[in-house]
């Protein structure tokens, strides 16, 4: 099966919204960070313009990967600088520790 992996980067107040949206589609698993960087827009009032954000990482199937990365697009959306980015990226391999073997991801 072919898998994705989906990185968004979005303004720590969408991080609610984006995690409800992503239950109600029905993933079954993500990952939240709390990072800081700067890109598009940035804190010209810090000393390093950094600007803390939160990153979403979803692994799912390629069919599915879409889908995803619209919802996070529509609900983290407010039309400004630093609304962040979302990335898809090709997943060659996907293993479960626990079970040391293949893993099969069960997203919408």
């Amino acid at each position: 099966m072919n898998y994705r992996k989906i990185t968004a980067i979005i303004q720590r107040d969408a991080l609610e919204k984006v995690e409800k949206r992503l239950q109600d589609l029905g993933v079954s698993g993500i990952s939240v960070t709390k990072v800081k960087g700067y890109g598009e827009y940035m804190d010209f009032y810090s000393s390093d313009w950094m600007v803390t954000h939160a990153r979403v990482e979803i692994f799912t199937t390629e069919k599915n990967a879409e889908t995803i990365a619209q919802a996070i697009m529509e609900t983290a959306h407010v039309g400004l600088e630093g609304d962040g980015i979302v990335a898809v990226l090709p997943v060659e391999k996907l293993y479960r520790i626990r079970t040391r073997s293949e893993a099969v991801v069960e997203n919408i």
